[in-house]
């Protein structure tokens, strides 16, 4: 569950446009910078190329939505 910090927030935009819902899905991987590699040799349009720091310091990148079926991807490195 999320709750918008504000409207001019990527959450609060999120629900202004399209009401309540799933926002994002995350997927838990060892290897982050490998599943980014095979992400986008498979064609899949990443947000990011390579990891950054997500909440709690872990690493973490996005998939657009347009890759997935329409639904926002993160990808969580578990290590």
């Amino acid at each position: 569950m999320l709750e918008p910090l504000g409207g001019d927030t990527p959450v609060g935009r999120f629900l202004a446009k399209r009401g309540p819902g799933m926002h994002h899905v995350a997927y838990e991987v060892s290897d982050l910078r490998a599943t980014l590699a095979e992400l986008a040799d498979a064609g899949a349009d990443l947000i990011d190329a390579s990891p950054r720091e997500g909440l709690f310091g872990l690493e973490v990148a996005f998939v657009h939505p347009d890759s997935v079926h329409g639904v926002l991807s993160e990808v969580v490195s578990s290590g």
